[in-house]
């Protein structure tokens, strides 16, 4: 027994064993102190063997005692591959690409397992590595021709993962017209969440041939472009100031930078223009551009501008360079605004009798002050910003109603953005109305509330919606 106790392969195996224990019980929580118990382990085992004449780097022949060589070197090679493991979990870290460094740790590991397997075989059990390795590569060559397309998918997942043209949760556009934002990535396939609610999954090999745009670099903002094919009955000059002004009334995109508008080209008929914006979010895309297409149609009709039939179509036009006249403004502006579509001809015609055309200038501000006349503006062309405590909550286009009531906060202010005009209507006239039609005073205080709350319509204190309503009913002497 004290034979057993101080032969020194019985010590290997022992603290090969112990090491394995006590790497165990550090824990993953604690990868330094289990490199330090690894290196520990393998320095004295390593210690023992060369003091006792024992190579792990070449093969002996099998003796009295055979298991126990064998378990020995074993332990010896499964202790420097965990040492080196150990190792490379630690310190090969990439800064900023911890993705990165753990494909570039998993990779060096899986190296490090084969080299320690490999040098088993070799140097414990003598196997002749040389003809494994040229039996593998006929298999290597076999599954290869097998696994051709799983294979491809892989190493293009690698090169994905290295490259990082996208990451986890970033809305990508490819070449072909996907697009979506990327839920989950494997190293075969990539799983894209599509505007319809649905998972595209795609293989990396089709990713890393594919062109694809990533919306959210620098970040998700990006240009959008509205092509339009006006009459050329208007200078250019006057079309691209117009379309500007249509522009910078909407709330769906950004005005940092600001749109712009291009002429693309003219001939006899039209000119071709371009509206270019940005919006924040690719989810804002479809309600910017469906507001840009409402704006623009309203200031052409607002501006008698006539859009015109495509390059393309053939067609015979008379009289095209004729005046036009445009139609009564602010009785289709009331039509169109449901507080007042319900209303008769002869009331909107005692409205229109009423109400003053004025003119602004940009800066201008409306409604200033405690002793500010009531009343309501009707935006005829142009663009209203308003103000929250000196900061912009929402922007108003043509057909927009604004106005201003007793008890709403001094802080709110309306600033005209660009050259305005718009219709007033008198706090008489509205009283009048009011007499009749008492479901337009609430639909007008709603709508007042819902500007002077939050600029989004979605519901002002309860304070502030009854002070309106008292200060409404005041101006029907009730």
């Amino acid at each position: 027994m004290l034979d057993l106790l101080v032969s020194p392969l019985f010590q290997i195996v022992a603290l090969g064993l112990a090491g394995i224990v006590v790497w165990h019980l550090q824990g993953r929580s604690r990868p330094t102190a289990r490199l330090l118990v690894q290196i520990a382990f393998f320095a004295a085992m390593t210690a023992i063997l060369f003091a006792n004449g024992i190579s792990p780097l070449k093969f002996e022949p099998l003796r009295e005692g055979g298991a126990m060589l064998i378990a020995a070197k074993t332990l010896w090679w499964v202790h420097l591959a965990w040492a080196s493991i150990g190792f490379v979990r630690i310190y090969i870290v990439l800064d900023g690409k911890p993705r990165e460094a753990r494909v570039l740790q998993d990779l060096i590991i899986a190296a490090v397992y084969l080299a320690v397997t490999l040098s088993v075989l070799a140097f414990v059990f003598d196997f002749a590595i040389g003809t494994l390795l040229a039996t593998s590569g006929v298999l290597a060559i076999i599954l290869g021709l097998a696994l051709q397309s799983t294979l491809n998918d892989l190493f293009s997942g690698l090169a994905l993962t290295l490259g990082r043209p996208y990451t986890i949760g970033d809305w990508i556009i490819l070449a072909d017209g996907t697009e979506g934002r990327v839920a989950e990535s494997t190293w075969r396939s990539t799983h894209i969440l599509t505007p319809a609610n649905n998972v595209a999954v795609l293989p990396n090999s089709f990713l890393a041939k594919i062109g694809l745009t990533n919306v959210n670099r620098p970040d998700e903002s990006h240009l959008l472009v509205l092509p339009l094919r006006v009459k050329a009955v208007h200078p250019p000059s006057f079309v691209v100031e117009k379309m500007r002004q249509a522009m910078i009334g909407a709330n769906n995109i950004t005005h940092d930078p600001a749109p712009a508008v291009a002429l693309k080209g003219i001939d006899a008929f039209a000119m071709d223009i371009e509206l270019q914006f940005r919006v924040r979010h690719p989810s804002d895309r479809i309600p910017a551009r469906n507001e840009l297409i409402d704006l623009v149609y309203r200031q052409c009709m607002e501006t008698g501008i006539s859009l015109a039939l495509p390059a393309a179509s053939s067609v015979f036009i008379e009289n095209i360079h004729t005046d036009h006249s445009l139609p009564d403004p602010l009785r289709e502006l009331l039509q169109d605004n449901p507080i007042f579509a319900d209303l008769e001809q002869d009331e909107l015609h005692k409205l229109e009798v009423s109400a003053r055309l004025r003119r602004y200038r940009p800066g201008d501000t409306f409604f200033e002050g405690a002793d500010s006349a009531s009343g309501l503006l009707i935006v005829r062309s142009g663009a209203v910003s308003v103000l929250s405590d000196g900061k912009e909550v929402l922007r108003l286009a043509p057909g927009a109603i604004f106005g201003q009531i007793d008890g709403v906060p001094l802080a709110t202010k309306y600033q005209a953005l660009t050259v305005l005009e718009a219709y007033e209507i008198d706090g008489p006239t509205l009283a009048s109305l009011f007499k009749d039609h008492p479901e337009i005073q609430n639909n007008v205080t709603r709508h007042l509330s819902g500007l002077t709350g939050n600029g989004l319509a979605t519901g002002s204190s309860r304070e502030e919606h009854v002070s309106i309503l008292r200060t409404v009913r005041g101006l029907l002497g009730k």
